[in-house]
């Protein structure tokens, strides 16, 4: 068993040094779809790992799962007897860490903003905090699951402290980050000096002859802490799915690895969640309720599987109708206006009619490709005709004619692109509103740049 503890380990290890060593060897910010990339990466090792859990659990490899030392009747309810139960346990404690990190990443969000801390470099301080708070929890994880196999009261204190959990998260007003009361940074500030700007990605440099710590380290430092007062909240209620070690520290491991990707990916898009934190209110009340009810209610694992995907389902299902209503409201509003109905039925019309003529050109240049004729002329003609309305358009046009400059010896001129809306893409060239044409919200003026690589910007 203990082998199989340290292939895990040593997996682990090897994972987060191709991520930080080969694949983010050199420092820059990430992009929405290299972020999604990696969250597909992550989530599919965690959801491939159920295979050897079962097979470890079902076979009785190196004595997992055969025939645990239970020092109480209701520790049979925690702890897997064959390899369904024992991937049904990894899955639901792996799903509700999994969605217990979204409120993690918010605060991540904040702390980041507080700091200003560049994009290019948090990655970095995010892999060496996350490194931090695998070895955190993982300490943390041994004394639960030693606390509740000794004591039988430990499950129901640890039951209550969920629901009392879940009643703070329910009343607690919007999130706030205040580093300068953090315990840790005014014990490091107290020690060692401050630079005042940051250093790279470094952490400690030779500032004025002593060594001095960066404000990156002070950064680390919150959210080693912040990640430890959540371990507090998420350990419980995985120990409420098993009390199995090495269940609940895998997927607390694999629900981690991820959290990275999954910030970069989410970090723009949490408001649009709104219900998603009343569906973990239910669901740490619900895992709080099992755990005080487990010596006279045994609820099957596969209940609470389905319980937990349900609840989740839900907020999410939730919250995005709730943002999808919101928008059409608001554009329901705008076309309230009988100016605005005439706009935006002209607009129509005229799109249309650019892309019917715009479109017609580009293929007769494309068709002059193998046909005499001036292709190379007509193709960027149907593509400037295009332009006028469609944002993919204007960035096809940009790229041909930077390929023709480069290849003319000519340098890209210092002019932008023409600007466009940051939600819907509409150009905004000549605008004087402060107002997108298109979808009727207020917008920024933005040169166009590709979205797939950059955060989405909410009006």
């Amino acid at each position: 068993m203990i082998g199989v503890w340290i292939a895990f380990i040593l997996l682990v290890i090897g994972l987060l040094a191709l991520d930080l060593g080969v694949f983010h060897r050199k420092s820059h910010a990430i992009g929405m779809r290299e972020a999604l990339l990696w969250s597909m990466v992550w989530i599919s090792l965690g959801l491939l790992f159920t295979l050897p859990v079962y097979y470890l659990y079902e076979y009785h490899g190196w004595g997992f799962g055969a025939n645990p030392e239970l020092r109480h009747p209701i520790d049979s309810n925690f702890h897997p007897h064959d390899g369904k139960s024992a991937a049904k346990m990894y899955l639901s404690g792996y799903l509700l860490e999994k969605s217990l990190s979204v409120d993690n990443i918010f605060v991540m969000a904040l702390i980041f903003a507080y700091f200003g801390v560049p994009a290019i470099y948090q990655h970095r301080v995010l892999f060496w905090g996350i490194l931090g708070a695998l070895i955190m929890r993982g300490i943390m994880i041994g004394a639960g699951v030693t606390l509740v196999q000794r004591f039988t009261w430990a499950t129901y204190v640890l039951g209550a402290l969920l629901i009392v959990t879940a009643f703070k998260m329910l009343v607690s007003e919007e999130e706030n980050v205040h580093p300068d009361r953090n315990p840790l940074v005014r014990a490091a500030r107290r020690f060692y000096p401050v630079t005042p700007t940051f250093e790279g990605h470094k952490f400690f440099v030779r500032h004025q002859g002593a060594w001095a710590i960066t404000p990156m380290f002070l950064v680390l430092l919150v959210i080693e802490s912040t990640d430890l007062l959540f371990a507090v909240d998420s350990i419980p209620a995985v120990l409420g799915i098993t009390h199995d070690s090495f269940l609940v520290f895998t997927s607390n491991v694999f629900a981690i690895l991820g959290l990275r990707a999954l910030y970069f990916a989410l970090a723009g898009l949490l408001g649009q969640f709104k219900y998603l934190k009343v569906s973990l209110v239910v669901l740490l009340v619900f895992i709080g309720v099992k755990m005080i009810l487990a010596r006279w209610v045994h609820i099957p694992v596969s209940y609470s599987l389905g319980v937990i995907a349900g609840i989740l389902s839900v907020g999410i299902i939730a919250s995005l109708v709730a943002s999808r209503s919101e928008q059409l409201l608001r554009a329901a509003a705008y076309m309230e206006r009988p100016m605005n109905i005439g706009r935006a039925a002209w607009r129509q019309i005229r799109r249309l009619v650019i892309f019917v003529i715009g479109t017609t050109v580009a293929l007769l240049g494309v068709v002059m490709l193998v046909t005499p004729g001036p292709a190379f002329v007509v193709i960027p003609l149907g593509l400037l005709i295009l332009s006028y309305e469609f944002v993919w358009a204007k960035r096809l046009l940009e790229n041909v004619k930077a390929r023709i400059r480069k290849a003319a010896g000519m340098s890209t001129p210092p002019d932008g692109p023409p600007p466009h809306c940051t939600k819907c893409g509409y150009s905004l060239h000549g605008l004087t509103e402060p107002r997108c044409p298109e979808c009727g919200e207020p917008c920024l003026l933005q040169p166009t740049t590709d979205c797939s690589e950059s955060t989405p910007k909410s009006h």
